[in-house]
């Protein structure tokens, strides 16, 4: 049976009173980001204008750790990037790698099992110009630590590893931004003597929020980026200030309201007309449930999203439909195309979805790096021409 929508603004004397909306808030990450601006003071950060797409003067190769179903790759790709190798554990974000990037050479397992070394010989040994990838946030827990044998460590390290093996002109690492301040800065300070030890020094952080890239989504990552030349790690200027961050109707308003569509992941929890007059009178930032309150959350209409993610099949609730976000439009709200589809489950699409870095984030850091791997390219160390600019202090409200 069809399902028909509820009236958001129902009779109130057939509904519960409303609790007063919640104010959005668009930087869950702002003394961070205070305190990165006024500690780190890191001469070779830069921030480069991207608005005008700068030109590849060759084919940049990379490869992708911890690469889930693709953001990353997908944003770099778009770039003009091509993606010779990836790894990942989990075989349903696997398939999903493999069915949007046929052609590159990808490994479903343990990272400790790749051997990037006979990998590399076994496609004739191309020169990679980047390494990028989000090792999982438990494995800085303890790295402060220096315990080697800390199986919590292991990730990181392993990635590590492979940057030292195949050593590429950059390496980027994403992250959670709380990673900056754990341990009160150990964890940051012990990754960057790792990447030092192997020839990677200076090793720059920024948190860029996507928001400010066009992902209309609030969703702040820490990236890490540096290269074994001595040269200047260039991250993208912010392209939008707060007041201008896309709306989430920009993405998801003309996917059908009430009809699935399979075949591109717009595929929702279905749900009784009890519960969906239920749903009705949840206000914008608030939740269905008191003890579950980042589940089952309504988008606030008119601003970018929250941040998407699958908690445990409670999604975001629909700004004003009375149903959760599908599928596809969470992989609108971290700027998919239609054209990248998620294998597995509906729900095991959204894990997959939830997980991924927003392939324009990754676009934009793509963009600030051609410029100098085109100079590395042409041998050139002399300076490079381009726009440099101080980072823009994020605002929020």
């Amino acid at each position: 049976m069809e399902a028909i929508q509820l009236s958001l603004f129902c009779d109130r004397e057939n509904q519960n009173p409303i609790k007063k909306p919640k104010k959005p808030k668009l930087g869950r990450y702002e003394r961070i980001q205070k305190e990165l601006n006024e500690s780190d003071r890191d001469p070779y950060k830069i921030f480069i204008d991207v608005n005008t797409p700068p030109t590849a003067t060759s084919t940049y190769k990379f490869v992708d750790l911890f690469c889930g179903a693709g953001g990353i790759t997908q944003g770099l790709v778009q770039a003009g990037f091509q993606p010779i190798a990836s790894v990942e554990v989990n075989a349903i974000a696997s398939e999903t790698y493999k069915f949007n990037f046929p052609q590159c050479h990808h490994f479903n397992g343990d990272i400790a099992n790749f051997n990037s070394q006979n990998w590399l010989n076994e496609i004739d040994s191309p020169e990679i110009h980047l390494v990028i990838g989000g090792p999982p946030c438990q494995g800085f827990s303890v790295a402060g630590k220096r315990d080697p044998n800390d199986p919590r460590n292991r990730l990181f390290k392993e990635f590590v590893r492979v940057v030292s093996e195949i050593k590429p002109w950059y390496v980027v690492m994403e992250n959670v931004p709380g990673i900056i301040t754990m341990k009160k800065g150990a964890v940051l300070k012990a990754i960057r003597e790792e990447f030092a030890a192997i020839g990677y020094p200076n090793m720059s952080v920024a948190i860029l929020e996507s928001a400010a890239y066009g992902v209309p989504q609030i969703r702040p990552r820490a990236i890490f980026i540096a290269n074994k030349f001595g040269m200047e790690n260039p991250y993208p200027k912010i392209q939008l200030l707060a007041h201008e961050y896309k709306p989430i109707e920009s993405a998801i308003s003309d996917l059908p309201e009430y009809t699935a569509i399979p075949e591109i992941n717009h595929e929702w929890t279905r749900h009784s007309p009890e519960y969906m007059e239920r749903i009705a009178k949840v206000p914008p930032g608030g939740s269905l449930y008191e003890s579950y309150v980042d589940a089952f959350k309504r988008q606030y209409p008119g601003k970018p999203s929250m941040t998407v993610k699958e908690n445990h099949g409670g999604t975001h609730i629909h700004p004003y439909l009375n149903r959760v976000i599908s599928a596809r439009e969470m992989a609108r709200l971290q700027t998919f195309p239609d054209s990248f589809i998620f294998k597995g489950s509906m729900k095991k699409a959204m894990w997959q979805i939830g997980n991924a870095v927003p392939p324009r984030l990754a676009e934009c850091i793509s963009y600030a790096l051609i410029p100098y791997l085109n100079a590395i390219k042409s041998n050139s160390q002399t300076k490079i021409s381009v726009n440099h600019f101080e980072q823009i202090p994020l605002t929020f409200d």
